[in-house]
């Protein structure tokens, strides 16, 4: 079964996948929020290539675990994308992720200009990876 993430802000969305083992997650793109929202071509076509069975979207909690001021226009816009694409959505806590994408990137030598585009999907891709890896672990314990 394979899984799209999506990490949803106000003006991008970042993009990963899961392999069909649900193993590895694999940064995939970035679009234009409105895109995504609407349906159009180029988000149905990332949909089409990568025929997910189930998203995973960010959801921004606080520090403590509360849901934090955002996590309400997040819900509703993957309640949306879900709805308009048939495919089941669930969540995952995106604390720090885009932090960690940052670090990362900055790490690779990549420049503030050159990052913006990337963060999104290696949030997505690291937020999904912890999912991946809590489904894993919590079937091993059984």
């Amino acid at each position: 079964m394979r899984i799209l993430a999506l990490d949803i802000g106000e003006v991008r969305v970042g993009v990963a996948v899961s392999d069909p083992g649900m193993r590895v997650a694999t940064p995939v793109c970035v679009l234009p929020t409105p895109e995504v929202l609407s349906n159009a071509k180029p988000f149905r076509r990332v949909i089409e290539d990568w025929e997910p069975e189930m998203l995973v979207c960010g959801l921004p909690l606080t520090l403590s675990g509360e849901e934090g001021p955002q996590a309400a226009r997040i819900r509703a816009a993957a309640a949306q994308i879900s709805a308009a694409c048939d495919i089941p959505c669930v969540f995952a806590d995106e604390r720090l992720s885009s932090s960690e994408a940052k670090r990362s990137l900055r790490e690779s030598g990549l420049s503030e200009r050159q990052m913006r585009g990337k963060i999104d999907m290696i949030a997505a891709s690291l937020f999904l990876q912890a999912w991946l890896d809590e489904r894993a672990t919590a079937g091993s314990e059984r």
